[in-house]
């Protein structure tokens, strides 16, 4: 297979799967409904909403009914002062029951039902969580593709001049204006940018197999970023007021804050359950024999009802190594805390600098863009006039190449930084993603 097979292949198998236009929101609803990773986090929550009506039960009655039946088959000898008498019996007894427990004071129990409440709300802060990292990754992936096929296109651009070049090159070497130098030196230029252009065809099918793992499908071709696009600043444009505002109200803060809440309730949890217990029990039972040892049947009904005290002497150990567990368990979600706010606020400089320094950066290449294009048009008229060569003009136009692409490149990072921005400090909606889709043309 040639080169040039492979390339076809390639791009025709990418072009059969991108029938379609597809924008940002698009890519997003989809993925909401078939991302796996946010899937599993809304089961997750699901199930966590579970612990809350379980903590609660633990302090309400238990009621629980027993029934029995037993075949006797007996032997008895009874002795006294005369002869011996021996007696066999077997009959049927049976037997069925309420029994009613109602916790009087059992401060586990109560500390689980705390610890549900807590894990109930951790649970929504992580399914946020989730959400924010959906929309963070549809964006990140989503500009991948946009990128990988800007570096296609700048690298087709550049093959199509240095093809026009080999071919002049290979013209002038026939009718000896050439060397064999020039004609081998385009050649190896052509040569260059067709592996180039193998690896960016592989590359943007990378990135749009890594974009279809979201949704569960090829997305259809994708809408460009308008150009020009207006990139605001962050606002408040202060560094200190986004960290603050982070420590505040950032989702990782808040869910190793509520880590250490449900790692209190566990050491409550532990410490009681070396304590004293009282529960409040009734029963009704009716039992019925059709005879006995002794040779009569009976029928009984009894109802009983008083308070169970139960205190642990001593379980081998187990509930004071249980304490200490839990204590520890505790001390590692306090860490785990200082760690996120250390996180926060690191994530949350480096976005804020990634996007002050990417609107600096895009306002600088966009008046590199201008310069090269004038450039361009130099070198042209400079070819014309004799002073410049086509070498010369095919490496301006490689540059004007370039610089839009690293244009483009610096608006999608600016764009993410200010979505990473957002997250940071908790406040990531799907309203921020729809102003970013506002800016992709509409064709």
């Amino acid at each position: 297979m040639t080169r040039k097979m492979c390339i076809a292949l390639f791009t025709t198998s990418i072009i059969a799967s991108t029938a379609s236009a597809s924008d940002l929101m698009g890519i997003y609803r989809d993925a909401l409904n078939q991302d796996p990773v946010f899937a599993s986090a809304r089961s997750a929550y699901m199930a966590t909403l579970e612990k809350l009506p379980q903590g609660k039960a633990l302090l309400l009655p238990q009621v629980n009914a027993q029934a029995a039946a037993n075949y006797n088959d007996t032997e008895n000898k009874f002795k006294g002062t005369g002869a011996p008498i021996d007696r066999h019996a077997d009959y049927w007894d049976s037997r069925i029951g309420v029994t009613v427990t109602q916790p009087l004071y059992r401060k586990a129990n109560n500390a689980s039902y705390e610890q549900a409440k807590v894990q109930t709300a951790q649970a929504e802060t992580q399914v946020q969580l989730a959400a924010q990292d959906l929309m963070l990754r549809v964006s990140q992936a989503y500009f991948d593709v946009l990128l990988a096929q800007d570096n296609l296109t700048v690298i087709r651009s550049q093959k199509t001049a240095i093809a026009e070049q080999l071919e002049q090159a290979k013209r002038n070497f026939t009718v000896g204006t050439a060397t064999i130098t020039d004609a081998r030196e385009a050649q190896a230029r052509y040569d260059l940018v067709i592996a180039q252009e193998i690896g960016a065809v592989n590359d943007l099918e990378v990135k749009i197999r890594a974009l279809s793992q979201l949704t569960g499908k090829t997305p259809g071709s994708l809408v460009q970023l308008a150009d020009p696009i207006v990139l605001n600043p962050p606002q408040p444009n202060d560094m200190q007021q986004w960290v603050d505002q982070a420590t505040q109200s950032s989702l990782q803060i808040i869910n190793a804050q509520q880590n250490v809440e449900v790692a209190a309730r566990e050491v409550d949890k532990a410490r009681a359950s070396t304590g004293l217990t009282a529960d409040l029990i009734g029963s009704l039972t009716q039992s019925h024999a059709d005879s006995s040892a002794f040779g009569y049947g009976s029928d009984t009904r009894a109802a009983v009802i008083g308070v169970q005290l139960n205190y642990p002497l001593y379980a081998g150990g187990s509930l004071d190594s249980k304490v200490r567990e839990a204590a520890a368990n505790q001390n590692r979600a306090k860490d785990d805390l200082e760690n996120a706010r250390r996180t926060v606020v690191q994530n949350t400089r480096q976005a804020f600098l990634g996007v002050t320094s990417g609107l600096a950066q895009v306002k600088a290449l966009e008046q590199a863009l201008g310069s090269t294009q004038l450039q361009l048009e130099a070198t042209k008229l400079g070819q014309d006039v004799g002073v410049r060569t086509g070498v010369d003009v095919l490496n301006t136009q490689q540059q004007l190449a370039s610089a839009r692409r690293d244009l483009v490149q610096s608006r999608y990072n600016t764009i993410l930084n200010q979505l990473k921005l957002k997250a940071a400090v908790g406040k990531l909606t799907d309203t921020d993603l729809n102003n970013v889709n506002s800016m992709l043309r509409k064709e």
